[in-house]
């Protein structure tokens, strides 16, 4: 049995490093209408306001490089559920180690969504 508050790498402050696992590599819940902001995260730093629908996560720890998994999806309203990607005719962005573009978008109009869900899995630097 195993039982631990806190692990740390070898070096005392960074996270341990998963091997041949899957697990997130950042998260967060945010939100794109008004003030935007991140309600709650793992290895997410900022988020930044592209315009309607469209915002900028920045990473604590950076990705190994551009090619990892960014899934995301969101509730525009208190009812309504639409999923979020990237579509050239509203919004283009560049995937990048440090940060990820995410788009809301609802009938092929970008829209502010008021709970937004971003998952990355990918290898940290």
């Amino acid at each position: 049995e195993l039982r631990a508050d806190t692990i740390t790498g070898s070096d005392g402050t960074s996270p341990v490093t998963l091997t041949k696992q899957s697990a997130a590599k950042a998260w967060a819940n945010h939100n794109n209408t008004g003030t935007v902001a991140v309600n709650a995260s793992f290895n997410v730093s900022s988020l930044s306001d592209s315009g309607t629908g469209g915002g900028q996560l920045s990473f604590s720890n950076a990705m190994s490089d551009a090619y990892y998994s960014a899934t995301h999806g969101g509730n525009q309203s208190g009812s309504q559920t639409a999923m979020g990607g990237v579509e050239d005719n509203i919004f283009t962005g560049t995937q990048a180690a440090s940060s990820v573009y995410v788009i809301q978008a609802n009938g092929g109009s970008a829209a502010d969504f008021v709970s937004v869900n971003t998952t990355v899995h990918g290898d940290l630097a």
